[in-house]
């Protein structure tokens, strides 16, 4: 638990329908995220929250922007990647039913909520802005795209039975192929 999470609801604690808001900037405490984007330790994370006391406890809405380092994932060029990410959660007074998320005696802490939100925003494949879409490739090598529709090669032993599926196609036109 960092305490620079921590936001005082003293205030507003078991008085629903009051709101409070704050604007805070804290530094990440350790790296969030893996892979080709994260936000590394120490980074400023600037967080705008609204506090809102219900009969359940305190709602805290609110947003998050910082800039993650990201590598490009086709050329695994390094670029700074602005993060911007809302959140809701609504931390649950104490009781006998435990919660994910509760208020602790006259304040929130918002660590672990603003960790998921920030790393659940960042892309698994970031790609720079302003990349072109088409990927140069050196002479002789051919891109095979998972997209491409081709026809499988027909396996010699099975080229005896080929006249056979095409008679079957004459006979029956209405029916799609996959299905016979």
């Amino acid at each position: 638990m960092a305490a620079n999470y921590l936001v005082n609801i003293r205030d507003i604690v078991n008085r629903p329908g009051e709101q409070r808001e704050r604007e805070f900037s804290v530094a990440a405490p350790e790296r969030l995220g893996e892979g080709l984007a994260w936000v590394p330790e120490g980074r400023d994370v600037h967080l705008e929250v609204r506090l809102e006391s219900v009969h359940e406890g305190i709602l805290a809405t609110g947003s998050v922007s910082t800039v993650a380092d990201a590598q490009d994932a086709r050329t695994l060029d390094d670029f700074d990647l602005p993060v911007e990410v809302e959140f809701q959660e609504l931390f649950a007074y104490p009781s006998e039913v435990p919660s994910d998320y509760e208020v602790q005696g006259d304040h929130v802490d918002l660590e672990q909520v603003v960790r998921d939100a920030v790393v659940l925003a960042l892309p698994f494949q970031p790609v720079k802005p302003g990349e072109t879409e088409q990927v140069e490739l050196p002479e002789g090598i051919a891109l095979v795209l998972a997209d491409d529709e081709r026809e499988a090669p027909l396996d010699e032993r099975w080229a005896a039975l080929a006249p056979l599926a095409e008679g079957a196609d004459r006979d029956n036109p209405d029916v799609p192929r996959e299905e016979r």
